[in-house]
């Protein structure tokens, strides 16, 4: 016999959503079967913006040694959005933060008038940050 009974007298359980309210107060099974919906999406928010920080900072090197001119102009650009990611990443909790992190992924796309390698970047981060927005409305929904 496989798994076993946690449940006194040797009733099974079953695994599943337990019985929570949903966001509107009404009663009913989780939709997402999280524990925690709105931690789980503060921490995908959060993961994703401090993994494009750490990625912003990395790429300044590789892209001065192959060849390109990146202006000091263009590597304040991308401290000063890295340091912007993880500061959004710790705001997580705040209702404003989702569409800020919104308006920093068209920033990134805009430093790409600097380089053309800041707009692959950019392009790259919005299709994650998209993802994870659609992946918030679902498990919020």
């Amino acid at each position: 016999m496989t798994g076993g009974s946690d449940a006194p007298g040797g009733a099974w359980r079953t695994s599943g959503p337990q019985e929570a309210s949903r966001r509107d107060g009404s009663p009913g099974p989780r939709r997402s079967g999280l524990r925690d919906p709105q931690r789980a999406v503060r921490g995908l928010g959060a993961g994703t913006l401090v993994l494009e920080a750490l990625v912003l900072l990395l790429a300044i090197q590789p892209i001065r040694m192959v060849g390109a001119d990146l202006s000091g102009a263009a590597i304040g650009v991308l401290v000063a959005l890295a340091v912007v990611a993880v500061g959004l990443a710790g705001m997580m909790r705040r209702p404003w933060a989702w569409h800020a992190g919104t308006v920093l992924q068209g920033l990134l796309l805009l430093s790409g008038l600097l380089h053309w390698s800041l707009f692959v970047l950019g392009v790259i981060f919005a299709l994650v940050w998209a993802y994870a927005s659609h992946v918030r409305r679902v498990i919020l929904a």
